[in-house]
């Protein structure tokens, strides 16, 4: 069984902005493989189904951001799930704008989702899938960049990005991560 997060904010203020990619990315998995995020537990919105004849669990947890980790370290211990079959898809300002990058493990960075997540499963081994969001002119404005409303031609390009990703987790259940991340990286 594969646990897919993708890290966001609650609340309809947050939908169209920079900080929700992962949720965006979820939506885009839940459309596709007609999997509704819509029961409730542990803290986050959660669906169960099948993709690429693959067990899955796609889960948006609604904690906030800097407390993701609660929710994600709930559903490993719950469904016994290995933390090699944990993907999280998150917003990078690291990355440029439109792009996308998979790492099979690694460092949280500057990103207080995946802090919470790498302190409370106490590993940096969980695949990643990062949407590049290009980040600010001056680092004070990095809280509103990421939860200001997405620009139009923005969004365009970020709603690609959306979709690199979603086919990227679907080449990682269907592949591996080291194909995937040959393919995408």
């Amino acid at each position: 069984m594969y646990l897919i997060v993708g890290l966001g904010n609650p609340e309809p203020r947050y939908l169209n902005t920079r900080h929700n990619m992962g949720f965006d990315v979820i939506n885009e998995l839940s459309k596709e493989s007609n999997i509704k995020v819509s029961k409730s537990k542990f803290d986050a919105f959660y669906g169960m189904g099948e993709i690429k004849n693959k067990k899955v669990i796609l889960v948006k947890p609604q904690t906030y951001m800097n407390d993701s980790g609660t929710s994600v370290i709930k559903f490993k211990k719950f469904y016994k799930i290995s933390n090699k079959n944990i993907i999280v898809t998150y917003d990078d300002m690291d990355l440029e704008l439109g792009n996308i990058r998979l790492k099979a493990k690694g460092s949280a960075g500057t990103h207080n989702g995946m802090k919470s997540i790498v302190k409370n499963l106490n590993t940096e081994e969980f695949t990643r899938v990062r949407v590049g969001i290009g980040s600010p002119k001056y680092k004070n404005e990095i809280i509103n960049y990421v939860l200001e409303q997405i620009p139009r031609r923005e969004r365009e390009i970020l709603d690609e990005s959306i979709k690199k990703a979603k086919d990227s987790i679907l080449e990682i259940l269907e592949n591996g991560i080291d194909i995937a991340m040959n393919k995408f990286n």
